[in-house]
């Protein structure tokens, strides 16, 4: 069974994972111009999920 501490050491290393691809893609659009939010389905979602809801 995994322990609280090790719970949250996952849950963090999943969140900085999340936030480096994030950040890559960003860096990314903003170097090439022709990488459009438009063409690409994953950032859509990425950027639906964080607005949250409302």
């Amino acid at each position: 069974m995994i322990s609280n501490s090790e719970m949250i050491r996952i849950r963090r290393q999943m969140q900085r994972r999340i936030r480096d691809v994030v950040a890559e893609r960003r860096r990314a659009r903003q170097l090439d111009p022709v990488l459009s939010p438009a063409t690409t389905g994953a950032d859509q979602e990425v950027r639906a999920a964080d607005n949250g809801p409302g």
